[in-house]
């Protein structure tokens, strides 16, 4: 299991500072079913816009 997981998207509530992702558990899926083959056909469901966050 990966200790430290890395989020460039900064308007996450989960996004900390260095890119660190905060939360406790990553759910990703794939468009496809269950298998993809590339990065592009899959979503990190974990997301949750933070609108209290201002980044520039």
């Amino acid at each position: 299991m990966a200790k430290d997981v890395l989020c460039e998207v900064n308007n996450c509530t989960f996004w900390d500072e260095g890119n660190h992702c905060s939360a406790n558990a990553i759910y990703v899926v794939s468009h496809k079913g269950n298998q993809a083959s590339k990065t592009e056909e899959t979503d990190c469901k974990t997301f949750k816009p933070e609108h209290s966050k201002v980044h520039h």
